[in-house]
């Protein structure tokens, strides 16, 4: 297992936090990110899929999959379950990744929600097409969830850049991690998912978001992740 120590700001838990993950995976993107802007340091742990380590076994039992955060000796999976955990124990570090009014804060688990369990299987099906037909059957049906992304861009952030208002928030993150895959499919398929003249508000968002420090510094690298996805589809 590559051990990798990522500093992410000075502040909360010191070396008492360690992620388990994969470099290209869009679930521990989230995770570093919301690390990063809470300005958590902590140990990465690069895990190999193929061989998994007793430690990731150990820790996530039921899935055995990444991201975990071990905070200290306890494990906590699921990316989206990690993000709430880091903004609840840390509640002085950083910016908060979910607002602090009842009803925002429903509304925005509501939408990292949609991202997971309908934009993402729509998604999906889009990255997994092998033929035209394939391509123009997913990419038919995954614009419509986009459309309602983007309608929702713009009733969260009340005219601000991101979901969560001036700030990053959950939703910024849930989506946003995957960027770079929706640009590696777009590349091989020919397509333009977050298109600037369809979805104005989306296109310029992606921007943003991918510009801001606490990305940047841990987004794979483009040309890496078209290259795995090139291999994905060669299988």
């Amino acid at each position: 297992m590559a051990v990798a120590a990522a500093a992410a700001g000075g502040g909360g838990g010191g070396g008492e936090l360690r992620l388990l993950g994969t470099w290209s995976s869009p679930w521990v993107i989230r995770v570093r990110v919301a690390l990063g802007l809470k300005g958590l340091s902590y140990e990465y742990l690069e895990e190999d899929l193929a061989s998994k380590s007793d430690l990731l076994l150990r820790s996530n039992p039921v899935h055995g999959k990444v991201p975990v955060l071990l905070h200290g000796d306890r494990p906590v999976c699921e990316s989206l379950v990690i993000l709430e955990y880091a903004d609840e124990a840390w509640p002085g570090a950083g910016p908060p990744l979910l607002p602090s009014d009842p009803y925002d804060r429903a509304t925005a688990r509501f939408w990292a929600a949609y991202v997971n369990d309908t934009f993402l299987p729509a998604f999906r099906a889009l990255f997994r097409s092998l033929t035209e037909e394939q391509r123009a059957a997913a990419f038919e049906n995954v614009v419509p969830k986009v459309e309602v992304l983007d309608r929702a861009l713009a009733e969260c952030s009340k005219g601000k850049a991101f979901f969560g208002g001036d700030a990053v928030g959950l939703v910024d993150i849930a989506l946003g991690s995957h960027l770079v895959w929706i640009r590696a499919v777009d590349e091989v398929a020919g397509t333009n998912l977050l298109d600037g003249a369809r979805f104005p508000g989306l296109a310029a968002w992606a921007e943003l978001f991918l510009a801001v420090d606490a990305v940047r510094e841990v987004m794979p690298d483009a040309g890496k992740v078209l290259e795995q996805y090139k291999g994905f589809r060669a299988k």
